[in-house]
Order: C-alpha cells, then structure tokens, then sequence
C-alpha cells in the first residue's frame, strides 16, 4: 500500500512540500500566527487560546513571548511551565517534544525540516523531516538554532549562538558552531 503524504513526511521519507494540502496547512497556522503576534502582551487567555488551538498538545502552564512562528503548529508539543522568549521560529514537519520546565531565549530557531542535497529534487520542492527533543530542565540560550533530527537530554543547558547538529546528552553544559559539550553541570553550579 501506497504511504499518504503525512506518513512520507512523519516517517522522513521525501516528499513534495508544496502540494495543495500542505500549503493550506502552513497558510492556517500562519494566519492563527498573525492573530496571536498582533494581540496586546496583556491579551493573555487570548493569547493561550490561539496556542491551544495552533500547537499539538500544551501543559497547563505556559508563556509564549511574541512574535512567534510556525510552520504548521500542530506537530508541536510543550510540557509543562515551558517559556519562550520574543521571535521563536519552530519549522514543526515533525514533531517537536518539549518537556516540562524548558525556557527558550530570544531567537531560538527550532528546525525539524531539510531539504535534499540533489539540485534537481530540491528544484522540485522535495524536502524531509527529522523529529526534535528537548528534555526536561533544559535552558536554549539566544539565537542557538536546533536542526532536525536532535534530542537533547535533561537538564541540559545550550549556549547562545550556539548550531546543534548532533545529540546533547543529559546534564551538559554545551554550546559553539557545531555545538559540542562543555562540561557536566554540577552542584557546585549556581
């Protein structure tokens, strides 16, 4: 049997991003996007209303800074007491897991999309998904960017700038370009 286009997709399989279907997905999410980041900071249910809406499941808490942008929403899921600070991108082709208690800085990028090496396929809007996973405790310094396909541990914290391209285990402090650990966190740490 024949896979659908959302099984290619959720299975990182190629497919053709820009298939009717699809563009009307990302068009809904970004007009939910457009309403959510032209509310008033202190619009707040309506503000968690919309995200309810947009994103695949959300914990009781959560706080959102805007502007806030996604691909198509739905894919994402947020623990709970998760934090984003101002003009978070999340391309969500596959899931992306949050677990409870993670705080993102401002301009964290979370990326679950790529696109073939091939000239020829990309010319052809093919493109693939990998999933992302961000444990608990974890702490994404400003403008770090998190490719498709990474799992960072619990406890964890990235640098700023920082480019993960690779997995981050549990209780590191990591960070550069390509972002590689640093050292265990400790008790000693503050």
């Amino acid at each position: 049997m024949q896979k659908t286009l959302n099984e290619k997709r959720l299975s990182g399989e190629l497919y053709d991003a820009y298939v009717i279907e699809l563009i009307e997905e990302r068009r809904k999410a970004q007009e939910q996007m457009h309403i959510y980041n032209s509310l008033l900071p202190s619009e707040m249910e309506k503000r968690q209303a919309i995200i309810r809406q947009v994103v695949g499941s959300a914990g009781n808490r959560f706080l959102i800074e805007q502007p806030f942008f996604v691909e198509y929403g739905y894919n994402i899921h947020l623990g709970e007491n998760f934090f984003s600070n101002f003009n978070c991108t999340i391309l969500d082709e596959a899931p992306v897991h949050f677990g409870n208690d993670v705080l993102l800085a401002p301009n964290v990028c979370i990326y679950t999309v790529n696109h073939p090496l091939n000239a020829e396929r990309r010319r052809a809007g093919f493109e693939y998904a990998r999933p992302v996973t961000i444990g608990n405790n974890v702490w994404i310094g400003g403008n770090s960017v998190i490719l498709p396909g990474v799992t960072i541990g619990d406890n964890s914290v990235i640098g700023a700038g920082s480019v993960v391209t690779k997995n981050i285990p549990a209780n590191v402090l990591a960070a550069g370009n390509p972002c590689k650990v640093i050292r265990q966190i400790t008790e000693a740490d503050i």
